[in-house]
């Protein structure tokens, strides 16, 4: 197993990192500090997970809460049905919530777990690889509005996280792949070796491979807590694991939650900001079409929706979190391996690559 720490003080939590975790009861229950339990899952998690984590919770009083599949059901009616049936089971701070799936569950869990009588324990067992390397990590939580992504919610951290890589073999191709796009970010904000690494596994990614997997999602998590560590509430370096994710969120909200998946809309959006940076002479032109090549290995689209255009990405961008004083705020890399965070970026630049 591979364990990492995210260093938060009293905070801090452990992140578990193997095959075929689920199977092994007291990884779980180590955690736990209730009797009480209740699982917040899906539709599509619940037939495939479920069994396992009840039998792991052998002994503890265990509910489960079922919601819809889908990044459409990300928001404010759900949270409300979701404290609803909390209420409705007597349940209290003598409760432990187990967020079971992807990013979806994980943000609206941990978003309960904050709110619910102020706050409640909570464990995330992400699923999904998109959720195991990204949104599981650093206590983001929180629901989409019709205006922009994640405007409700609230930084609250887990307990722990417990990442079965097998869990991924469930995956349909288009999620895995989905996933893939915060993972090359990695190696595009903060580790060239790392970058490199993907490009020469790329064979034994694909065919999932634990030992491979293992290693990916663990670097991953790695890079992630230690960002965390140094700045929790993004109000800093923080800011540069968004690389994609202004103009992703962008497609997202105009596009429909679900129509592009999350990883999909990334995927795009780190070509966007590729693009911005080669137009600034910031990234190597040979540096910018291995970005695209290895995003392309990956089934990930490298073009945003052919409807899109300046004006339809400037007007979700302006509701992004990082717009300071009403100046847009971007990630943007300046070599494979390096970001920077930035306002400086000319309104023609935008125009261009938004064209």
């Amino acid at each position: 197993m591979t364990t990492l720490k995210v260093e938060l003080g009293a905070r801090s939590y452990p992140i578990s990192i193997q095959a075929n975790l689920l199977t092994q009861k007291d990884v779980l229950s180590a955690h736990l500090t209730t009797k009480k339990v209740v699982v917040v899952t899906n539709d599509v998690i619940e037939s495939l997970f479920y069994p396992q984590v009840l039998q792991a919770l052998e002994g503890y009083e265990v509910s489960k809460i079922v919601v819809p599949d889908g990044e459409q059901y990300k928001n404010l009616q759900t949270f409300e049905s979701v404290i609803s049936q909390l209420l409705a089971m007597s349940a209290g701070r003598d409760t432990t919530l187990v967020a079971l799936g992807g990013g979806v569950i994980g943000d609206l869990t941990g978003f309960v777990a904050a709110s619910f009588q102020r706050g409640i324990p909570f464990i995330q067992i992400p699923t999904t690889l998109l959720s195991q390397v990204d949104s599981s990590v650093g206590g983001k939580t929180a629901v989409n509005h019709p205006l922009g992504k994640n405007m409700i919610g609230a930084f609250y951290q887990p307990k722990a996280v417990i990442i079965d890589t097998k869990s991924l073999s469930s995956l349909p191709a288009r999620e895995f792949s989905a996933g893939m796009a915060e993972v090359i970010k990695y190696g595009i904000i903060y580790d060239y070796p790392f970058f490199e690494w993907l490009e020469q596994n790329q064979q034994a990614i694909k065919q999932q491979d634990q030992q491979a997997l293992q290693y990916m999602v663990a670097r991953c998590c790695e890079i992630k807590a230690e960002v965390v560590a140094i700045d929790e509430r993004e109000s800093g370096l923080r800011a540069i694991l968004n690389l994609g994710h202004t103009f992703g969120h962008a497609i997202e909200a105009e596009q429909g939650y679900g129509n592009w998946l999350h990883g999909e809309a990334v995927s795009a959006g780190i070509v966007l900001a590729s693009a911005v940076a080669t137009k600034m002479n910031w990234l190597e032109a040979s540096e910018f079409s291995r970005i695209e090549s290895l995003l392309s290995a990956f089934d990930l689209p490298i073009k945003a929706p052919t409807d899109m255009f300046f004006d339809e990405f400037v007007k979700h961008m302006r509701h992004d979190k990082k717009v300071q004083a009403g100046d847009l705020v971007f990630v943007i890399p300046q070599g494979i391996g390096k970001s920077v965070i930035t306002k400086d970026i000319p309104e023609e630049v935008l125009r261009t690559v938004l064209s």
